[in-house]
Parts: structure tokens; C-alpha cells; sequence
């Protein structure tokens, strides 16, 4: 299948589909971090070229609940909604199968309600990060918390907390996703995540 991986700059969806045997480009505004097929630029250039999937990964500044402390600052609003319509755009793209994902926020039920809610570490990564999909034309993607006769076991133990705040709410980020990068290290997908919807999408 022709794949494009929306707003990806990390390369690890993009090529956790190669290995699959798919042509896959990702496309973001930012340089590629690993070399392999990368549009640099809109992701609208490219969207009505042809593609069989899409995976996208829509900014979530202004769409995530994690931000809720600003919600009225000035100009929130507006970036909000042009946030909204990007998801939009994404959403209703020529595209027959798609996934988009986002961490809990307001493009569900704004836009559409989400399909499936999942965590890193269900798919063998030890990470928390709750993450939500809006999922067209895809199956939910399946994990399995043990072992029995007839599946393996893909859930890594549940993680620990790195620490608790002074609010008394658990963070399970580590200190490399605190620095000036943090966004940045926020934004990539975890590799078992990207692995499960290569093997399970790629032949849907």
C-alpha cells in the first residue's frame, strides 16, 4: 500500500511500515530525524496524491486538555479552532483508510468521537501516555494483557510513577521529556505502538 504518515518528523511510523513492505512517506513540516522518504512541507501539498492509508499525527497544543490552564488566554480560541479544522481536514481527506491520534482533547466529539484509548505500555513499551484514535475504515488495535493458548502476551508491566507533583498527581514522564525538548520527545510515537499498527494495519 502507498502510506502517508501526517505531521511525523521522528520516521519511526514511516519505517516501522517499510519494514513491512509498504511505500510510506512521511510529512512534516520539520526535517525527517532519520533518512527515508520525507515530504518537507504542508501536508496538503501531498494528501490527494494517491494514498491507501493515512496515519496522522494533527498538533495537539491547542486541542489537548492537558492545556485547559490557558483555555481562555488571549488567542486561544482562535488557534483552537484552526487546530479543529486541521483535524478536520485530516479527517475528511480522500483517504479510505485512516487513523488519527491524539492525546485526550476537544477534537472528541467535536470533529468525531474517538475510537480506541490506548497506552505505550500495551504494547510493550514502558511508558504511560494515555492516547486516543479516531479510526476509519481500521480495526482497533488489538493487545492482549497475558498469555493463553491462543495469543501472546504484549502488555509490558504497568509503569510506576517517575514522581509525584506538589498537586499530588503522578507524572510518568522521564527527565529527557522535561527539558526544552519536551514537546518534541512528547510528539513521537512509541515504537511498539508504531510496530502493532504496521503488522495489524498493514495487511487490513
Amino acid at each position: 500500500m502507498r502510506i502517508l504518515i501526517a505531521c511525523e518528523f521522528s520516521g519511526i511510523v514511516r519505517d516501522a511500515f517499510i519494514r513491512e513492505g509498504h511505500d510510506a512517506i512521511s510529512c512534516d513540516l520539520l526535517p525527517t530525524e532519520r533518512a527515508g522518504p520525507h515530504y518537507r512541507g504542508d501536508v496538503m501539498d501531498i494528501i490527494n496524491d494517491g494514498f491507501d492509508m493515512m496515519i496522522g499525527h494533527p498538533p495537539c497544543t491547542y486541542l489537548s486538555y492537558a492545556g485547559t490552564r490557558h483555555w481562555n488566554a488571549p488567542g486561544r480560541c482562535k488557534n483552537r479552532l484552526e487546530a479543529l479544522e486541521f483535524f478536520r481536514l485530516l479527517w475528511e481527506s480522500p483517504i479510505d483508510k485512516i487513523c488519527l491520534e491524539n492525546p485526550k482533547g476537544c477534537a472528541s466529539p467535536t470533529i468525531s468521537k474517538y475510537t480506541q484509548e490506548i497506552q505505550p505500555y500495551y504494547f510493550g513499551d514502558n511508558d504511560i501516555k494515555t492516547t486516543w484514535l479516531w479510526l476509519k475504515n481500521l480495526p482497533q488495535l488489538m493487545h492482549f494483557e497475558t498469555d493463553d493458548l491462543f495469543v501472546e502476551k504484549t502488555h509490558a508491566p504497568k509503569p510506576l510513577p517517575e514522581y509525584i507533583d506538589s498537586n499530588g498527581k503522578p507524572r510518568y514522564f522521564t527527565e529527557a521529556m522535561k527539558g526544552k525538548d519536551r514537546q518534541k520527545a512528547r510528539a513521537k510515537t512509541f515504537p511498539g505502538i508504531a510496530a502493532a499498527m504496521a503488522s495489524q494495519w498493514g495487511s487490513a
